[in-house]
């Protein structure tokens, strides 16, 4: 599966000089936040693929101006074609405001989501606008990574983790990949990134192990027929 992961800076070379020849053979878009929702737009538009997102810090605007055509996967778990895609958006709080949280506030929003992960047996793209604490982040608060990104990643063991947040242009040493305790490959969006996902890196649609999830899919699909 050929997924196109963008986030933070909108690529030229993707909306300016948009070229079909560059997303040939796409078959996801996920942006990991704090981009123009027109951005989004347009690329959903173009590659005629499905987008989903998570909320940057600075994706208040969202709120009067959705970008349309695009799926939110905050606070949910995502299937796309058996590939699980949990969204988790927000940076650290440093400010009063909107997508912004503390690392307490975050720990509740994923112990909310792990009932779902756990009737799916799990997932396999852990989607953020932050990074994991000691991950890619920085020392400063407004760009500090969550602690309990690395907890849920622990428990988990997702095959990928995709965040933003921490742009290239913040340091000489930006680092696209980065590997995981757990064994998640971490990934900076930044920008834009093309992600080859292997067939067998995760569960054929209604094939997760969990009787119940995978019934609930073998019925919603008879009622599509």
């Amino acid at each position: 599966m050929k997924i196109l992961t963008v986030a933070d800076e909108e690529c030229k070379a993707l909306w300016d000089f948009y070229d079909p020849a560059r997303t040939e053979g796409v078959d996801l878009i996920i942006s990991c936040g704090d981009l123009n929702p027109d951005y989004l737009q347009f690329l959903v538009t173009m590659v005629s693929c499905p987008l989903l997102y998570v909320r940057g810090n600075h994706d208040r605007k969202y709120d009067i101006n959705p970008p349309l055509g695009c799926e939110c996967i905050d606070d949910r778990i995502y299937d796309f074609r058996g590939l699980r895609i949990l969204g988790l958006g927000g940076s650290m709080r440093y400010k009063p405001g909107s997508d912004m949280y503390t690392e307490e506030e975050m720990e509740k929003r994923i112990a909310r989501i792990n009932r779902q992960a756990v009737l799916m047996n799990g997932f396999d793209i852990l989607v953020t606008h932050a990074p994991a604490r000691g991950y890619g982040d920085m020392d400063d608060l407004p760009h500090q990574g969550f602690e309990c990104f690395n907890a849920l990643m622990n428990k988990w063991k997702p095959k990928y983790m995709l965040h933003g947040h921490v742009h290239k242009t913040y340091s000489r040493d930006f680092q696209r990949e980065r590997p995981h305790e757990s064994g998640t490959r971490i990934i900076n969006a930044y920008e834009q990134y093309m992600l080859n996902v292997g067939e067998n890196e995760f569960p054929r649609q209604g094939k997760t192990g969990s009787a119940l999830y995978d019934l609930y899919v073998a019925l919603r699909k008879k009622r599509a027929i």
